[in-house]
């Protein structure tokens, strides 16, 4: 009632010609060699805490025109320098250098940069543990260190 030692050679291979033409595949190659979670900054997490290098403007790209205020932050886990936007009007006057903050993904396609913002891909969602919403409403204030 078994099967044949025949039927039982053709099966195993089939099986190990399709595991490694997966490998022809480039979304299977990069999926089981993680590259994509070695190269993002973040290793794969949603958020990341940082500290705040310097402030910079981002100019916006054609058509639009405008200075995004943005900051380069330093990963605390890697010691990666990232840019992260500073979302919200003034939000930028509640960041200083050496702040920590805290950031996460901006939503562009793919994990890429949002709208008219070219090369930065990350927002700043928290700054000294404080979320920056809450500061920009006027709800919170920023902890004295």
């Amino acid at each position: 009632m078994g099967r044949t030692p025949r039927g039982e050679f053709a099966a195993r291979k089939v099986r190990s010609k399709r595991q490694s033409f997966r490998w022809k595949s480039a979304q299977y190659k990069r999926r089981v060699l993680r590259l994509d979670e070695k190269a993002d900054p973040l290793e794969g997490s949603p958020q990341a805490r940082g500290i705040v290098l310097e402030k910079v403007g981002v100019e916006a790209k054609q058509p639009n025109s405008a200075i995004r205020k943005c900051c380069r932050v330093q990963l605390i886990k890697n010691g990666r320098q990232v840019t992260a936007f500073a979302p919200g009007d003034g939000a930028i006057g509640f960041i200083d250098e050496h702040d920590e903050v805290v950031i996460e993904g901006i939503g562009g396609a793919k994990g890429g940069a949002y709208g008219d913002i070219p090369g930065v891909r990350y927002k700043i969602i928290k700054v000294n543990g404080v979320s920056l919403k809450e500061l920009v409403k006027g709800r919170k204030e920023k902890p004295t260190r």
